[in-house]
């Protein structure tokens, strides 16, 4: 793994699943014994918990115009829809 010229480097997948690291989480590097350590930020739980509250609040986003869903729901059952 090297590290680009803006200091960047790719966390593989494992250890963001592993540390619960998603998009938009804060985190930090410490030194401990003369590692690089990199762990969630302090807060960062609470800040992705304020993230999903807000967009919650912000209440559901309508992809489809109202004739597009209602034709969706008016359309006649297929064979998977029936028992």
């Amino acid at each position: 793994m090297r590290i680009t010229s803006k200091g960047q480097v790719t966390i593989p997948q494992a250890i963001r699943d592993e540390l619960g690291l998603h998009p938009h989480t804060d985190v930090e590097f410490v030194v401990e014994r003369g590692r690089a350590v990199l762990r969630p930020a302090r807060g960062a739980a609470r800040n992705r918990a304020r993230l999903l509250v807000d967009r919650l609040k912000q209440g559901p986003r309508m992809t489809m115009t109202s004739k597009q869903l209602l034709a969706l729901l008016r359309d006649p059952p297929n064979e998977i829809d029936s028992d």
